[in-house]
């Protein structure tokens, strides 16, 4: 999925720079590009509605505002247990949109 756009509810907020698909612990880091001054953040694999390999975009359940108010990216500390799970309680507080898997 590296490469593909992402949409959150609201349009577009970059492209994903790197995805994991084990169980219990997936997600997506995903580069705003100049949205969000260059940054990347994390997003939980659970706020992932839809992909269209068609279009190569990945649809998020989160806004734009949702997505910038997470956490600060750690890059060096991303794939610890407790900085997912700190990123996990913040999109977690807000309730799911239809089609939320």
């Amino acid at each position: 999925m590296a490469g593909y756009h992402v949409e959150a509810t609201d349009g577009k907020i970059g492209s994903v720079d790197e995805a994991t698909y084990e169980v219990g612990d997936s997600y997506l880091v995903v580069d705003t590009g100049p949205w969000i001054f260059g940054k990347k953040v994390l997003l939980p694999a659970s706020t992932v509605t839809q992909i269209d390999p068609q279009e190569r975009k990945v649809f998020v359940s989160r806004t734009k505002q949702e997505i910038k108010d997470a956490p600060e990216f750690d890059e060096v500390g991303y794939k610890e247990p407790a900085y997912r799970d700190q990123v996990g309680d913040y999109y977690g507080r807000f309730p799911h949109g239809p089609g939320t898997i």
